[in-house]
């Protein structure tokens, strides 16, 4: 395949990835069945194309950062039957649901475009000195807002991490991350595709979904292995409303808040993971996990 191909193809890519986001938002699935679910960014695909094969209600998608999610139901400027998040985390604050499931968890790679330069310094520096063309800026780099998106400060907590295991003379999170590389989630993809940046930190199942090279980062930097979980949290972020959050495995986490025969259908199918995976993420076998008072519906 050609440059020329490429670009066209990324162009296409683009406008589908733009298409898909305004649609997400607009409301336009209408009727007492429909399922409204406001979820992060990187679910929105997997929701989208992979959940209304599953359910017989009508499902209305709205793809935010996970933080900005949150914080938007819980300031009541949104009311969705089901909001499912990036982490967590964000259910003990700023919104505090009684329950919720844990049901994917995730890492965090280093996508980069074969066709540019920068990417190619990235893809020849590898797993071990990837970090490399980003310090000299050899290669552009996109990522996503942390006060809005924990994939945002998991890019931070992931370039502190790399600074302990591949022990370099310069601290990664305060050399690497500049503000004008900095993207909405739904954006990031575009600026990816249609070649206005050399890589961008994201999620392993944005990169397999979309076809995009990447460069799979450590157990001990990606954020993936549970096993690591004392290591990850040395790294922190406050976000803009006070609360702290904390470096842990990446962990997909969903309640329902209106109990209906149609939400709490769909809550069952998007939580049950077996499209999931068909979406690049992980769903291990003691999945969907539950915490708190679930009811007795679910």
């Amino acid at each position: 395949m050609g440059r020329d191909e490429r670009v066209g193809r990324r162009a296409v890519l683009a406008a589908a990835a733009g298409g898909v986001a305004g649609m997400a938002g607009c409301g336009a699935v209408s009727g007492e069945d429909a399922v409204s679910v406001l979820a992060a960014g990187s679910l929105q695909n997997a929701l989208e194309n992979g959940l209304p094969d599953r359910v017989d209600a009508a499902v209305r998608v709205e793809a935010h950062g996970s933080a900005r999610a949150a914080r938007l139901v819980a300031d009541g400027a949104k009311d969705p039957d089901i909001v499912s998040v990036a982490d967590a985390a964000l259910f003990d604050g700023p919104l505090r649901p009684g329950w919720h499931a844990e049901f994917a968890t995730n890492a965090v790679v280093l996508a980069y475009d074969p066709d540019s330069e920068g990417g190619r310094r990235i893809a020849e520096a590898g797993t071990e000195a990837w970090y490399r063309p980003l310090l000299s800026g050899a290669a552009s780099l996109g990522r996503t807002d942390p006060d809005l998106d924990p994939l945002g400060y998991r890019t931070l907590f992931a370039l502190e991490l790399a600074t302990d295991h591949y022990g370099t003379d310069a601290d990664l999170r305060g050399a690497v991350p500049e503000r004008d590389q900095v993207y909405p989630e739904t954006q990031l993809l575009s600026q990816f595709e249609t070649g206005g940046i050399d890589a961008a930190f994201t999620y392993r199942s944005m990169a397999v979904d979309r076809g995009y090279e990447f460069v799979a980062l450590p157990a001990a930097v990606d954020l993936s292995d549970p096993a690591l979980a004392d290591r990850y949290a040395a790294a922190t972020y406050e976000l803009p409303g006070g609360k702290t959050v904390r470096g842990a495995p990446i962990r997909y986490a969903s309640t329902l808040r209106r109990e209906s025969s149609a939400a709490t259908d769909a809550f069952e199918a998007h939580v049950a993971g077996g499209y999931l995976a068909d979406f690049g993420f992980g769903v291990p076998e003691n999945y969907p996990r539950y915490t708190g008072d679930v009811p007795d519906a679910v």
